[in-house]
């Protein structure tokens, strides 16, 4: 049996997640990989025999995408070959995470594709959703990587086909504990805005991972590092508290680690406002921006020791089966 497993590059999320799913993967049948984007600071630690920059959107430095960089670095030209050219014929099945370039191959080449993402959620009605609509962000969400059948993760069971995170093993094994420090990451604000607003809060230690950052400074008890997944990893599970974007990754395994979490979603990132819609219901606060005019509801988290509680399982292997078994295998 042949597998594919395209995973969307943009962003960390999908590719940590991957590092589980792979594994399982790959008791069913003979399997590649293929990752497209432009915007990770992880690698897998497995051969992927396809790469591609994809359809990247770009983080800014201003908390959103930067749309002008994203429209310049994307070749629709490109792109239409790379749908054309791919050789999604050569599988029995593709199993997707959010990829565009596979996604659309199957679809025009009649060829099965399973969405195995949490994008593939927010296509439920039962997802708790962002009080303002944007169509033209809806349109993305359905037609940026179509598939046959989904199964999803989010912050809850909130249908049938979707489970709760995929929290990757290697976190699972962390041993928690609570330190002074809080732990950030925003990668679509530059650190020296981080710090701006962050030294303000002179008495909390922080330490800011940032992607914009090419070497690691401190300024008092500013400390700000390149994005690096062990030393994170490492600052995550001693943290007192998370202030993070609104993505899934992330926050999800705040939630695991029973860690204060804030979030602050991504302007013109859709995605991120239907995860700060869901964690807001769940009791997690949720600021619309870094900026200083929020900085009380920050020091309000900070004083505050409220948790949400959550109990994710183990569910990858149960995650794997069902998109296999909607893919016929």
């Amino acid at each position: 049996m042949k597998l594919l497993y395209a995973i969307q590059g943009t962003g960390n999320g999908h590719l940590s997640r991957a590092e589980d799913v792979v594994p399982v993967l790959r008791k069913y049948g003979d399997l590649d990989l293929f990752v497209s984007g432009a915007q990770a600071d992880i690698k897998l630690s497995f051969p992927v025999k396809y790469k591609s920059k994809g359809l990247s959107f770009y983080f800014g430095k201003s908390g959103g995408v930067d749309f002008l960089k994203t429209f310049k670095k994307n070749s629709t030209k490109a792109v239409y070959k790379e749908i054309r050219d791919f050789p999604v014929r050569k599988y029995d099945l593709v199993i997707n995470d959010f990829e565009p370039i596979s996604a659309w191959a199957c679809h025009q080449k009649g060829v099965k594709c399973v969405a195995l993402s949490h994008q593939s959620a927010l296509l439920s009605k039962k997802v708790p959703r962002p009080k303002n609509y944007d169509p033209i962000a809806d349109w993305i969400l359905h037609k940026y990587a179509p598939a046959d059948s989904h199964v999803s993760f989010h912050f809850e069971r909130y249908d049938e086909n979707i489970y709760t995170p995929v929290i990757r093993s290697e976190i699972r094994k962390l041993d928690v504990q609570s330190k002074e420090h809080y732990t950030v990451y925003l990668p679509a604000y530059d650190d020296r805005k981080i710090v701006s607003l962050l030294s303000k809060i002179p008495y909390i230690e922080w330490h800011i991972f940032s992607k914009h950052a090419s070497k690691p400074y401190h300024l008092e008890k500013l400390n700000v590092y390149p994005v690096n997944k062990e030393a994170f990893a490492n600052s995550m599970v001693t943290a007192k508290g998370i202030l993070c974007g609104a993505g899934f990754e992330t926050p999800a395994e705040a939630l695991y680690l029973k860690k204060k979490l804030l979030v602050i979603p991504m302007k013109n990132q859709w995605e991120q406002h239907f995860n700060a819609a869901a964690v807001k219901q769940m009791g997690v606060p949720v600021v619309k921006s870094l900026k200083k005019k929020h900085l009380d509801k920050i020091i309000n988290w900070i004083e505050s020791d409220k948790r949400v509680e959550v109990n994710y399982e183990d569910i990858t292997e149960k995650a794997v089966q069902h998109a296999l078994r909607l893919g016929g295998i």
